[in-house]
């Protein structure tokens, strides 16, 4: 006999036990350092959050080990002067060390010559593992819902000036305004 409630189902409302919370949190830190560390270039941030045997399924452009996606996403990247990826919301089922995610996300591209913006909606259907205590992918994957393909705004401050503008690597404003994100930054190099 389940000592679930009749209805049960693990994506739907029921009590989260303390330990459950601290992994889901765990999890979005997780998804939320993802999108920094590619918007931001940082690839040694990227490439932590991966196990040593890591999967990263970006098919058709990419599909292999960690490393090999940590190394393939340079060349890739320079044809975007600058990203965004917002992570906007997401599920998670926990089962011991091992959990799987849904994560809704928007991945905004402006071309390297400022000319076009190119957004992907889509989700992340990822697996997780918890290993020496520490949640990173096991294998992550995006599946692509739409895509919008636009003109850029003239010039780079997007009828905003004087308003601190992104940029794809450590000449980003965040570093100088948030001193803490700057060293680590800094100490990882």
């Amino acid at each position: 006999m389940s000592d679930h409630p009749p209805h049960f189902h693990r994506l739907g409302p029921r009590p989260i036990s303390p330990g459950e919370a601290a992994d889901r949190e765990a999890l979005r830190h997780l998804v939320a350092a993802y999108g920094h560390g590619i918007d931001r270039r940082d690839w040694a941030l990227v490439r932590s959050l991966y196990h040593d045997d890591g999967i990263d399924d970006h098919a058709p452009y990419f599909t292999g080990s960690a490393d090999d996606y940590v190394a393939w996403l340079p060349a890739m990247m320079v044809n975007w002067r600058a990203t965004s990826h917002a992570m906007l919301s997401a599920l998670y089922v926990c089962d011991g060390d091992h959990a799987q995610g849904e994560v809704v996300a928007r991945a905004w591209h402006l071309t390297a010559d400022g000319t076009r913006q190119f957004v992907a909606w889509g989700r992340y259907a990822d697996k997780y593992e918890r290993r020496d205590c520490v949640w990173r992918f096991a294998h992550r994957s995006f599946i692509l819902d739409h895509a919008e393909d636009l003109p850029a705004a003239a010039g780079d401050d997007f009828g905003s000036a004087g308003v601190g503008t992104g940029s794809a690597g450590p000449d980003d404003p965040v570093y100088a305004r948030l001193p803490l994100f700057e060293s680590e930054r800094k100490s990882c190099l």
